[in-house]
C-alpha cells in the first residue's frame, strides 16, 4: 500500500478509536451519577472535536462527508458548533491545491496538447479546490470569462477508497447528529459520487438546467463552454458566496438567498425533472442584481412527475396534523413497515416538525430551531422502546436523493437564520401539495423514483 494510503487510513482509523473511548469515559460518569444528559453532550463534543479535526485534513470522501455534515452545524449545541464554524465554512470553500505542472497535464489529457489554444488567459493558481477536484478562472478564447474544472489525478481511486472506510465508521455521526441516519445518507453519497467523477455527466445536467432557467429572473446557471476527459469549462460565476452572505450579510440579504435556494431546489423538478442535491453553500453565489447564481451539478438525479405529486402530498398530510392519516401514507410510501405496529400520536410527533415551515403563512429557519429538533431527536429516541417506532422506519431509495437535497437545504436555511413565505413556495411548486387530485389525476405518468 502506497505510504500516502496508509497515512489516510491511519487518519480515519483513529476515529473509531477515540469514540471507544468516550464512550468508557461516559459510561464510567453515569455509574457516579453524572447526569445523561450532560454525558451525552460532553460525548458530542469530543466527537465532533475529533470527527471535524481528522475529516479537514483530508481531500477525498473523508472531506466530501466533512461538506455534507457541515451543513447540519446549526443543529449542534452553540457550545459544540461555535469553536467550528469558521473551519467548517473553509471546509466548504476550499482545499489544498495540486501543482501546477499537474493541472497542465490533466489539461492536456482532456483538451488534448495545444489545450492553451483554447484559452486567451489562464490563471494557474486555483480559485478555488474541493474534494474532486479544483477551479480555475480563466478567458475562452472568444473573450467569456471562464471556469476550469479540473479533476485530481487518481480521484476516483482515493474516494471510493474512503468511502469504504468510513461507511464502516458511519455509526460515529450518530451521536452528533441525532434523527439523521448517516450510513443510508453515505451510502447514497458513495454512489453520487461516482455519478460527479463524471464530468461528461455533470455537463449533460448542467445543460439541461441552464437551458430550463435561461431568462429567468430570479436564478443564473451558468453555460457549458467545453468538456472532454476530465476537464469541464463553464461561464465564470460572479457574485458573494453564500458562506458569505451566512457570515456577514444582513437579514433582507439572507432572508433572500434562503428564499431562493429553498425555490430553486423546488423549482428544478417542475421544471427540468432534476433537482439539484449538493446544496453546501459554496455551489451558490447571490449576485449584485439579486439573482442566485447556482453550480455543481455532479450529483444531480432525476425526480419524475409521480415522485413530485408523492412528495407534495406527504408534505400536504404532515401539515394537517392527522396521525392515523400520517401512519397510512407513510406506510403505503414505504417509510413505515407495511405490518409493523407503531403509535401514530408518536408518528405524529416524529413528523410534525418536518412540516413546521409548511403549517404557517411565514417561517424563520434559526439555528436555535434546528437545536430544538436535534435535542427533540434524542428526547423521542430515549422515551422509544427498543423494537418500535426506531426499527419500523425506513427510507424509501427513491425518496434518498430529495431527502438529501431538502435536509441539507435546511441546514443551509437555519445558517442564514431565513424567513420567509415557504409554504407558497410549496403550493406553487408541488403538485399534490395544496390539494390531493387522487392517483387518477396525477400530474405526468412514469415510475416513482428519483434517479442521478
Amino acid at each position: 500500500m502506497p505510504r500516502r494510503a496508509v497515512t489516510r487510513t491511519a487518519k480515519l482509523a483513529t476515529l473509531p478509536l477515540g469514540f471507544a473511548g468516550r464512550t468508557a469515559l461516559g459510561f464510567g460518569k453515569r455509574t457516579i451519577g453524572r447526569p445523561a444528559e450532560a454525558v451525552a453532550l460532553e460525548v458530542q463534543r469530543r466527537t465532533a472535536e475529533q470527527l471535524f479535526s481528522v475529516l479537514g485534513e483530508l481531500k477525498g470522501g473523508a472531506m466530501k462527508v466533512g461538506q455534507l455534515l457541515s451543513i447540519f452545524e446549526a443543529g449542534l449545541p452553540e457550545e459544540i458548533a461555535g469553536p467550528f464554524r469558521a473551519s467548517l465554512t473553509r471546509l466548504q470553500e476550499s482545499a489544498p491545491p495540486m501543482p501546477a505542472a499537474t493541472t497542465h497535464r490533466v489539461l492536456a489529457e482532456g483538451l488534448g496538447p495545444g489545450w492553451r489554444e483554447s484559452f486567451a488567459e489562464f490563471d494557474d493558481r486555483p480559485a478555488a479546490a474541493a474534494s474532486i477536484g479544483q477551479v480555475h478562472r480563466a478567458v475562452w478564447h472568444d473573450g467569456r470569462a471562464v471556469a476550469v474544472k479540473v479533476q485530481y489525478p487518481g480521484a476516483a481511486k482515493a474516494l471510493m477508497g474512503d468511502f469504504n472506510q468510513i461507511s464502516r465508521l458511519s455509526r460515529l455521526f450518530t451521536p452528533l447528529f441525532p434523527g439523521v441516519e448517516v450510513k443510508p445518507v453515505v451510502a447514497d453519497l458513495k454512489r453520487r459520487l461516482e455519478k460527479e467523477l463524471d464530468y461528461v455527466d455533470e455537463a449533460r445536467a448542467q445543460t439541461a438546467f441552464h437551458d430550463a432557467y435561461a431568462g429567468d429572473p430570479d436564478f443564473l446557471v451558468p453555460a457549458v463552454v467545453a468538456q472532454s476527459g476530465n476537464v469541464l469549462v463553464t461561464e465564470w460565476l460572479e457574485g458573494t458566496p453564500l458562506a458569505k452572505v451566512i457570515a456577514e450579510d444582513d437579514q433582507e440579504r439572507r432572508d433572500r438567498a434562503g428564499l431562493l435556494l429553498f425555490r430553486f431546489l423546488l423549482s428544478g423538478p417542475a421544471r427540468c425533472e432534476m433537482i439539484h442535491i449538493d446544496p453546501h453553500p459554496g455551489n451558490f453565489r447571490l449576485l449584485d442584481d439579486g439573482r442566485l447564481g447556482v453550480m455543481d451539478f455532479g450529483g444531480a438525479a432525476r425526480v419524475p412527475a409521480e415522485l413530485q405529486w408523492s412528495i407534495g402530498r406527504l408534505l400536504r398530510i404532515g401539515t394537517l396534523g392527522d396521525a392515523e392519516e400520517m401512519v397510512a401514507v407513510l406506510r403505503e410510501e414505504g417509510f413505515l413497515a407495511p405490518d409493523g405496529e407503531v403509535d401514530p400520536e408518536q408518528v405524529a410527533a416524529l413528523v410534525a416538525p418536518h412540516a413546521a415551515p409548511f403549517a404557517v403563512e411565514r417561517f424563520r429557519y434559526s439555528r436555535e430551531w434546528l437545536r430544538e429538533q436535534t435535542a427533540r431527536g434524542f428526547g423521542l429516541a430515549s422515551d422509544m422502546r427498543p423494537g418500535a417506532l426506531a426499527r419500523q422506519l425506513r427510507l424509501p431509495p427513491q425518496y434518498l436523493a430529495v431527502s438529501r437535497a431538502l435536509s441539507g437545504c435546511g441546514g443551509v436555511l437555519c445558517q442564514l437564520e431565513t424567513e420567509g413565505p415557504f409554504r407558497a413556495e410549496a403550493e406553487r411548486w408541488l403538485p399534490g401539495f395544496a390539494d390531493d387530485p387522487g392517483p387518477d389525476t396525477r400530474a405526468g405518468g412514469g415510475t416513482k423514483e428519483a434517479s442521478a
